[in-house]
């Protein structure tokens, strides 16, 4: 079954429109009459912690695996600048 909607009303109804496009239903929203977009359920893993951990599992290897933990000189120096540069 599809429900179209028009948008003002799918503001006030956004959290039923979202259970029902999880429950399989095609929702349509609406702006003058026209459709404007789909609300259709999120597929892939679910947040039950099946993902991968970490961005960057089985890309390449870093060339300097401490770069991220070495300070960084210019960022130093502007976090030991006085805040008012007029004083």
């Amino acid at each position: 079954m599809i429900i179209q909607m028009n948008i003002a009303r799918a503001k006030a109804r956004l959290s039923e429109l979202v259970a029902r496009a999880e429950a399989g239903e095609e929702v349509v929203i609406s702006r003058g009459g026209k459709p404007i977009v789909s609300l259709t359920p999120r597929t892939g893993p679910k947040a039950t912690g099946t993902r991968p951990l970490g961005f960057w599992s089985g890309g390449p290897a870093l060339a300097d695996p401490d770069l991220f933990l070495r300070p960084d000189s210019d960022l130093e120096t502007l976090m030991e600048a006085p805040l008012d540069p007029g004083r």
